[in-house]
C-alpha cells in the first residue's frame, strides 16, 4: 500500500506543444534539404545570431581556442576522457568476431564493423555540456569510427572554448560551430560543405530531439531522448539531505525534468520535502529546478524495498539512484533503468560528468526496451556464411526446397533444388517440365 506525499501536476497542464515543435522542425529540415548551406546559414543567423565565414573550425583556430583554456580545465577534461575511454574499451573488448562450422563445410561468422561516419551533437545554450563530447566522440573513436563530425552551438555569440577543447581532445575529425536543428539537418542531409553522416548521436533540446526523430531511418540515431530524469530509492537509513540535493541536481536540467523519490520511510520523505523547500530558493538554477520539482516532482512511500523496486521498474527511469543499506540488491531486483547508481558514495552527477559510464541514456520509459549509448551503438553487427562442402550444400538445398514450398516461395525452392541436383544428383522436375513445354 503506497502513500503519495507529493504528486506531479497533471500532465496536460505542463506538456510541451509537440505538434508545434514537430511542424517547425519539419519546415527547417525541408528548407535545408532544398537550400543546403544557404538554408543552414539562414537558420543559424535566425536562432543564434551566428553566420561566420565558415562554420568549420580550422586546425589553427582550434589550437588558438584551446590555448586560451585554463590548464586545470584541460587537465580535468583529459582525466574524464580517460575514464570514458577505459570503460568504452572494456565494452569493445567484450564484443568479439567469431566463425563456427555448424555442419561439415558450413561456415557461419559474425563481425562488428564500425559505422563509417558519425555526427556528434554537443549541446550549448545555457549549459555548455562539455561532457557530451566525451560520451559521443570518445566512445565512437574507441569503436573505430574513422570519421566523426561534431557540432556545438555558439553561446550568446561566443565560442565555447572548453567545449571545443573537449571535442578536439576526444578525437573529433571535424568541429563545426553550429547548433540546433540546422546542425542536425546539415549532418543528416549533407550540404555543399558538410558531409552527410550515417548516424547521429548526442543529447539536445526538444527541437534537436524532434529533428533526430524525424530523420531516423534516413540516418541512424543513438536514441529517442526526452527530458533528463532521476528516480531515487531510499530506505529509512538514507540521509534525507543527500536525497534532496541529488533530486535537485537533475531537476536543474530543465523545467520538465522529472525527479522522483520512492522510499520505505514516510519520515524520510517528509524531511526530504522540507530540505528541498529550504534549498530551492537559493539555487542559482532555480528557474529550471523550481518548476521541474513543482510540476514533475514526486515522493511516494511504499511498504517494502521489493515494492520500491517493482514500482521503479514501472517508471523505467533514465537514472536510478539506490540509497539503501544494501544497494547492490537492486542489481538482482531491477530490470528497467538507463543507469544504476548504487550507494551514497555514488551519484547521478558522477555519471553525467566524471565516472566513465555513458550519460546518454533512455528516457520516457524507453529503458523498458533499450539501454543507453555505448560503444556497440557505433558498430554494425553483421553476419556472413560460406558452404564449401558439396554434400552439405546438397542437404541444405533439399531442405530449402521443401521449406520454401511450404511458404509458396517457388523461386527460393529452386535455388535450393539446383544445388541439390548439381551436388547430389537430385532430380529437377520443374526443369524437365520447362524443357517439355519449350518450343522446338
Amino acid at each position: 500500500m503506497s502513500e503519495v506525499l507529493k504528486k506531479p501536476v497533471a500532465a496536460e497542464s505542463v506538456r510541451r506543444d509537440r505538434t508545434e515543435v514537430g511542424e517547425k522542425v519539419t519546415s527547417i529540415l525541408d528548407d535545408i534539404r532544398r537550400g543546403g548551406d544557404a538554408a543552414v546559414r539562414k537558420w543559424s543567423q535566425t536562432f543564434d545570431n551566428w553566420s561566420p565565414e565558415s562554420f568549420l573550425l580550422s586546425q589553427s583556430k582550434i589550437e588558438e581556442i584551446i590555448a586560451g583554456v585554463p590548464a586545470q580545465v584541460i587537465e580535468d577534461i583529459e582525466f574524464v576522457q580517460r575514464q570514458v575511454r577505459t570503460f568504452a574499451q572494456h565494452q569493445r573488448d567484450s564484443l568479439t568476431d567469431f566463425e563456427v562450422e555448424t555442419l561439415p563445410g558450413v561456415h557461419l561468422g559474425q563481425r562488428h564493423i564500425p559505422i563509417n561516419r558519425v555526427g556528434a551533437y554537443v549541446p550549448g545554450g545555457r549549459y555548455p555540456l562539455t561532457a557530451s563530447a566525451h560520451m559521443t566522440i570518445v566512445t565512437a573513436k574507441v569503436a573505430g569510427v574513422p570519421s566523426v563530425a561534431a557540432c556545438t552551438p555558439p553561446i550568446r555569440g561566443e565560442i565555447p572554448a572548453a567545449t571545443v577543447a573537449a571535442m578536439h581532445l576526444a578525437g573529433a575529425d571535424e568541429i563545426y560551430l553550429l547548433g540546433g536543428v540546422q546542425a542536425i539537418g546539415a549532418l543528416a542531409c549533407g550540404t555543399e560543405t558538410v558531409g552527410r553522416v550515417d548516424l547521429l548521436a548526442g543529447p539536445g533540446n526538444a527541437y534537436v530531439a524532434e529533428a533526430k526523430r524525424q530523420l531516423f531511418g534516413e540516418v541512424g540515431i543513438d536514441l529517442f531522448a526526452g527530458p533528463t530524469e532521476i528516480l531515487v530509492i531510499a530506505d529509512a537509513d538514507a540521509d534525507p539531505f543527500v536525497v534532496a540535493v541529488d533530486l535537485l541536481s537533475q531537476a536543474e536540467h530543465g523545467p520538465d525534468s522529472p525527479a522522483v523519490l520512492i522510499t520505505t520511510s514516510a519520515e524520510l520523505g517528509r524531511t526530504v520535502l522540507e530540505h528541498i523547500d529550504k534549498i530551492l530558493p537559493d539555487m542559482p538554477t532555480k528557474d529550471f529546478a523550481e518548476p521541474a520539482w513543482r510540476d514533475h516532482g514526486e515522493v511516494i512511500v511504499v511498504d517494502s524495498l521489493d515494492e520500491a523496486y517493482t514500482l521503479a521498474d514501472i517508471y523505467a527511469s533514465e537514472h536510478v539512484e539506490v540509497l539503501t543499506a544494501n544497494p547492490r540488491e537492486a542489481l538482482a531486483k531491477m530490470t528497467n533503468y538507463g543507469g544504476l547508481f548504487l550507494g551514497e558514495g555514488t551519484c547521478v552527477s558522477y555519471g553525467d560528468k566524471v565516472i566513465g559510464t555513458n550519460h546518454v541514456l533512455p528516457t520516457r520509459g524507453s529503458a523498458r526496451y533499450t539501454g543507453g549509448l555505448w560503444v556497440g551503438k557505433y558498430l554494425k553487427t553483421v553476419t556472413y556464411s560460406e558452404v564449401t562442402d558439396r554434400s552439405s550444400s546438397a542437404k541444405l538445398g533439399e531442405v530449402c526446397g521443401r521449406a520454401a514450398r511450404v511458404e509458396l516461395f517457388e523461386g527460393h525452392a529452386r535455388s535450393g533444388d539446383v544445388r541439390a541436383a548439381k551436388y547430389a544428383g537430385a532430380p529437377l522436375e520443374w526443369s524437365d517440365q520447362m524443357s517439355a513445354g519449350a518450343p522446338a
